[in-house]
């Protein structure tokens, strides 16, 4: 019986692209640096804060991107994410769940300050009982993050599954030892999710719930 679940933030509990296109921009035309259009930011997205700065600085700047790095991240802290927004049907899931007595956590490459700020404006009303940032763990995928919420939580990993959008999620789960739903609302398509292995898709959050109660026996 799945007693918990953790999720990726950006692309997954949240559409945070328009605001990170916004800030790291910013960033970029401090230094001069030409801006990243939305299309292409979807692919830089997934594995942490310096390596999205990294590719988002060209390669012949690349001696910028601590600069660059240093400032986008106090300002994606202290920014107040006015185009992010929940995804279609989120609010009903999410409140299902949490009504069905499921833990749910956050574990994120994103900063720990800017996951804690944007979990506390978008997401508070839905009560999130672990929010874990980049800092503290090395990133996703690494399973240490995971290992811990499972760890603080008290359950064993069979009561656990992890929910997001990429390929690094999927992974996390895989070295975590436990299940993994892949989300498709996100920057990632199907085919590149199974192409690192996924195979449990949900196409929008009233089919994540299906998914819960058929594989995993979770009535919500």
């Amino acid at each position: 019986m799945i007693k918990a679940i953790i999720f990726d933030l950006d692309g997954t509990l949240l559409n945070t692209a328009p605001d990170i296109q916004f800030v790291l921009n910013g960033a970029l035309q401090h230094f001069g640096l030409p801006p990243v259009p939305i299309e292409k930011l979807h692919a830089m997205l997934g594995d942490g804060a310096y390596n999205l700065v990294k590719r988002a600085v060209p390669q012949d700047k690349q001696q910028l991107v601590q600069a660059v790095y240093e400032y986008y991240c106090p300002a994606q802290a202290a920014y107040d994410n006015r185009l992010t927004c929940l995804y279609p049907g989120e609010d009903e899931a999410l409140t299902r769940l949490k009504a069905a007595g499921i833990k749910l956590c956050v574990l994120s490459n994103k900063p720990q300050a800017a996951t804690r700020n944007v979990c506390a404006q978008k997401l508070g009303k839905y009560g999130f009982d672990i929010v874990l940032g980049q800092g503290q763990f090395p990133l996703k995928p690494d399973p240490a993050g995971t290992e811990h919420i499972i760890k603080l939580l008290g359950i064993d990993k069979s009561e656990c599954i992890f929910t997001g959008d990429g390929e690094t999620d999927y992974l996390t789960a895989k070295n975590a030892g436990i299940e993994c739903v892949s989300v498709l609302w996100g920057f990632r398509t199907r085919e590149q999710l199974k192409s690192y292995g996924a195979s449990l898709f949900a196409e929008d959050y009233t089919n994540y719930l299906q998914i819960l109660h058929e594989k995993f026996s979770l009535r919500a």
